[in-house]
């Protein structure tokens, strides 16, 4: 879509008076009637801009590959998604992995488990361990912002499948990303960290291999994840110095790692918009904002 100056006049008008989100909902509901839609353009407004709720969803799923680009095939691929969810929980019942009684999360994994082709032995079946944990995690709060259970194991699914595949090989550098930045901005409290040594013991697989699921609340997870689901692990990182950065008293106050430790696995629940609007500054002001017209 090419730039239209009276709609960027507008869109700088509606942000001056506290109205951005007017233009920019106007925007995706362009992007969305185009067909086939366009991935990159639809990414780049998901990395500039929250995605409005009522649109949140459908975006996920075509970012994700769970829907094709193709809008008129959208109803018959969702026909087949459905079928496939359908067959998977009837073999597993078959094979008596789930019954009416097992939570939906368990099924879930069970799912997850028999298409990736790693379902342990029946024999050897014992309830989620920590090695799920994750995954489990994730579903929780996948839960919590769909309500269908067919889309919420799609998106589950995909979620953390395109997570590993792009992401993998950059997860265990985030963690010294994470004290590059701290370095910038708050290079007391990474030397305070350091010194009594949390910085090692820091809660780095509930923020970057979880995404944040089962810390931050649904409401504030979900515009975390829209900057992951298209396309950038590096938000995670930013949220993180945000949460150090919030609560930087309280942990200049501890001299002990598990008091760090314990405090930042429950952090407080009622700051974590604000903790979440404040780290996409800090990811705009490192990385730099997309510029593809949208």
């Amino acid at each position: 879509m090419a730039d239209d100056p009276q709609r960027n006049f507008r869109s700088a008008y509606y942000e001056k008076v506290g109205f951005r989100g007017v233009e920019e909902k106007k925007s995706l509901e362009i992007l969305l009637k185009d067909n086939p839609l366009d991935l990159e353009k639809l990414s780049t407004f998901s990395q500039r801009f929250p995605l409005p709720s009522m649109y949140r969803i459908h975006v996920w799923k075509v970012l994700l590959g769970i829907l094709p680009p193709h809008s008129d095939s959208h109803s018959l691929v969702g026909g087949y998604r459905k079928e496939q969810y359908q067959d998977v929980v009837e073999a597993l019942e078959v094979m008596r992995y789930i019954n009416s009684s097992t939570p939906s999360t368990h099924i879930y994994l069970r799912m997850f488990q028999l298409e990736s082709q790693v379902l342990p032995r029946c024999s050897e079946t014992l309830p989620p361990n920590d090695e799920n944990e994750d995954f489990l995690a994730i579903s929780r709060a996948m839960e919590e912002i769909v309500d269908d259970s067919i889309d919420c194991y799609w998106l589950i699914k995909c979620f953390i499948n395109q997570f590993h595949i792009k992401f993998g090989d950059s997860l265990p550098h985030l963690p010294k990303s994470l004290e590059h930045y701290l370095s910038q901005e708050e290079p007391r409290l990474l030397n305070h960290l350091r010194s009594i040594g949390a910085l090692p013991q820091l809660p780095y697989s509930l923020w970057f291999k979880r995404c944040f699921a089962g810390c931050l609340p649904e409401s504030s997870l979900q515009r975390v994840w829209d900057k992951v689901i298209s396309g950038s692990c590096k938000i995670l990182v930013f949220v993180a110095l945000e949460i150090l950065l919030s609560y930087k008293i309280i942990l200049m106050g501890h001299t002990r790692p598990e008091g760090v430790v314990k405090f930042l696995c429950n952090i407080p629940q009622e700051n974590t918009d604000a903790i979440v609007t404040k780290a996409i500054d800090l990811w705009q002001k490192y990385c730099g904002n997309p510029n593809h017209a949208v």
